[in-house]
């Protein structure tokens, strides 16, 4: 784990980030006090991953829907 000094970490923020996805750091201040930096991992989510909803509609019904839809 790395530790950096508040100033230190100000003036490097780009760099501790970039370390923060591959390690906890520490941030320390002046008067003893400390924070833990560690990277958060996020879901890949897909913009056409919806959930399903429940219908009566058969697939004949949609089809049906859709080929009216291109003609008219």
């Amino acid at each position: 784990m790395k530790v950096f000094t508040y100033s230190e970490a100000r003036q490097n923020l780009s760099k501790l980030l970039l370390l923060a996805q591959k390690e906890e750091v520490e941030i320390r201040r002046r008067d003893g006090t400390i924070f833990s930096l560690k990277s958060k991992k996020g879901k890949a989510v897909s913009p056409f991953d919806v959930p399903g909803i429940k219908t009566k509609a058969t697939t004949a019904n949609i089809l049906s829907a859709v080929k009216d839809s291109r003609m008219g």
